[in-house]
């Protein structure tokens, strides 16, 4: 149980990962790509970008927008991959927004396209430069939010924190923010996370969306598939290609990527007042539907990745 001082595993993330000055998306914007510690989707094949941007075609087309929002899109590769697979027309008529919180990632998306596209440091920011009409996509965003972490004992479901040693403790059993997960029938023991600091967020900025769709791509599954045969939970730190567990998640603070797989019917039940979601799909069907499905080896070593599609309610 917890004792002295302490802080919850959401709260370390979020200084690990989030801090201006020590944080790990401030430190060094080369720890993606082969020479860092992960390779994203973008990095590895262009047929995530050219779904993308059929997407966006029949998107900018049924909503009748002309705005495209791209959130967290990090060293900018997928945004130049789509664009560039964009049908010249289109590109021509479109306005590209990119938003991003990191300052330094922020620089690099600017040295990289200039006026060419407009940046933004928050999504309220985009919305009210667009009027609220806008199609939308990320790639492996929610993913970079930090995670609540809880853990079902005898006694209920207590949220895990870490205290001055960085060893791991329980707190008190207290109200658990609202999660699909928690109406499943889990054995004691079972280590579940949710990011709540991306339910917090969404909800304040999807009241000014007025129209356009959505798209999310990150990696996890459907909140009854997602723990399968993973009793210790999905966190998990990247260090150098090098994929950490355990209590190697909190050290080296700023220094690794900490993060956990999403769970998409968490994505989809937070928006529902304001957004219809479209059952999720695999990313492989994704790339299949929208791009070349000749991109077999590709597409199986993205199999773990999910895909939602999401349109306002009004």
């Amino acid at each position: 149980m917890a004792t002295g001082n302490f802080e919850t595993v959401e709260q370390f993330m979020a200084r690990a990962l989030h801090d201006p000055v020590r944080g790990y998306y401030a430190r060094n914007i080369r720890s993606i790509g082969a020479r860092g510690d992960f390779t994203t989707a973008p990095q590895r094949s262009e047929a995530p970008a050219k779904a993308i941007a059929t997407w966006l075609v029949r998107s900018l087309h049924e909503t009748k927008t002309r705005h495209v929002i791209e959130i967290g899109p990090g060293l900018g590769t997928l945004t130049a991959q789509v664009i560039r697979s964009l049908p010249f027309a289109v590109r021509l008529r479109s306005r590209f927004h990119l938003v991003e919180s990191s300052p330094r990632l922020a620089e690099h998306q600017k040295a990289l396209f200039g006026k060419r596209v407009s940046h933004h440091s928050s999504i309220l920011e985009a919305m009210q430069s667009c009027s609220g009409e806008a199609v939308i996509f990320s790639n492996e965003l929610v993913d970079a939010f930090p995670a609540r972490i809880f853990k079902k004992t005898p006694e209920a479901w207590q949220e895990v924190a870490l205290d001055n040693s960085m060893k791991e403790i329980l707190l008190p059993p207290a109200e658990l923010p609202p999660s699909s997960i928690f109406s499943i029938d889990f054995k004691q023991g079972q280590t579940v996370e949710v990011h709540d600091a991306y339910r917090i967020w969404l909800e304040s900025w999807l009241p000014y969306w007025k129209r356009g769709q959505i798209l999310t791509i990150d990696y996890g599954d459907t909140a009854e598939q997602l723990y399968h045969q993973r009793p210790q939970g999905t966190l998990r730190a990247y260090l150098l290609h090098q994929r950490l567990h355990g209590s190697a998640v909190f050290e080296n603070a700023g220094l690794q990527d900490i993060t956990a797989d999403v769970n998409f019917t968490d994505l989809a039940t937070w928006a529902s007042p304001w957004l219809a979601s479209s059952p999720t799909t695999s990313f492989a069907d994704f790339i299949r539907d929208f791009a070349d499905p000749s991109e077999a080896p590709f597409i199986e070593a993205a199999a773990h990745f999910r895909v939602l599609f999401q349109k306002p309610r009004r």
